[in-house]
């Protein structure tokens, strides 16, 4: 077998025993929006490439209830359609997708090996497009009571607490784009920051403070989730005087920044402090032949586009790398 007929030899259909076999041009790890705009270019550029998405098309896109920011879509779009769309314009060039979840990589070497639940997966490119999911707290109960009051994404769940009185902690965009939308739905939404003033746009700003059902507590930090069966209130310390203070309600929406999905490239690609993978525009990596796209990798700005951008970035880098 030539190289090109090796290139252009589908998997599709395969069990794991006979996929384990086969070289791939290029394993894509994640299928959101930088994932799978790097298949449809991969696809059309005639190399073999398949996706390995632990979840469903969109990654965290999908968990989205509205999208305004994405061109082409003059009344919006929510995350879930957009992705399976995505997913679709790949499949129509032959992209293959694999939802499992991926345990292990070593990407050193000509061929990348990428461990996953169904089978061993080997290519000669990798673009790393995990994403980045939501931070943690950190306080005690806070994964047992996830789902029981504690949430991350107030337009996946804010409907269960129409009403009903909510908690957002955070200060950034997403807190307070959270809050704006928890206000059309909730009876009222306190907002706690740790620092006296917001860090989100204006754009957001001024909206909630003309929101007449959003109270705002500054300087305070949740010190202790105050359980029965589900949430009831949080115990917040003033991070000037260190009094402490509870506050009811019935959930808890946290949005405290994102945490990249690095875990499988731990020690074996470069990060920057926060944790994402130090690659310039060109996405290319710290070691030949892998690429991240999309949130998981150190820019300025992360949105929808940039990771499309950065998919079709990615693609036009590897094939340098193979020719």
């Amino acid at each position: 077998m030539t190289l090109n007929q090796e290139r252009n030899f589908s998997t599709k259909g395969k069990t794991k025993e006979e996929a384990g076999g086969h070289i791939y041009d290029m394993i894509i790890i994640g299928g959101g929006p930088a994932g799978y705009t790097a298949a449809l270019y991969a696809l059309r550029a005639g190399l073999d490439a398949v996706v390995l998405e632990k979840l469903s098309a969109g990654g965290q896109m999908a968990l989205t209830g509205q999208i305004d920011n994405y061109p082409g879509f003059e009344e919006g779009i929510d995350g879930f359609t957009l992705g399976e769309k995505m997913r679709k314009g790949a499949q129509r060039f032959g992209a293959v997708s694999r939802f499992t979840e991926v345990l292990s990589a070593e990407l050193s070497g000509a061929v990348k090996q990428v461990s996953a639940r169904d089978g061993l997966y080997q290519g000669r490119t990798v673009v790393l497009a995990t994403g980045a999911g939501p931070r943690e707290l950190g306080v005690e109960g806070e994964k047992e009571l996830a789902g029981k009051g504690i949430h991350y994404c107030a337009a996946c769940d804010g409907m269960f607490y129409k009403g009903r009185t909510v908690a957002v902690i955070g200060g950034g965009n997403t807190a307070a784009a959270d809050a704006l939308l928890l206000s059309r739905i909730c009876e009222k939404v306190i907002l706690v920051h740790r620092r006296d003033t917001l860090r989100a746009e204006k754009i957001y700003r001024a909206p909630l403070q003309e929101a007449a059902n959003v109270e705002f507590i500054w300087n305070s930090t949740v010190t202790k989730l105050i359980p029965e069966e589900r949430v009831r209130g949080i115990r917040l310390k003033d991070t000037r005087t260190g009094k402490e203070q509870e506050v009811s309600c019935d959930g808890v929406f946290i949005a405290v920044g994102r945490k990249p999905a690095t875990e499988l490239v731990k020690g074996q690609l470069s990060l920057d402090p926060a944790g994402y993978v130090e690659a310039d525009e060109s996405t290319r990596s710290s070691l030949p032949g892998v690429f991240a796209a999309g949130d998981v990798r150190a820019k300025a700005l992360r949105q929808i586009v940039t990771a499309v951008a950065d998919g079709a970035m990615a693609v036009h880098f590897a094939e340098e790398y193979l020719a």
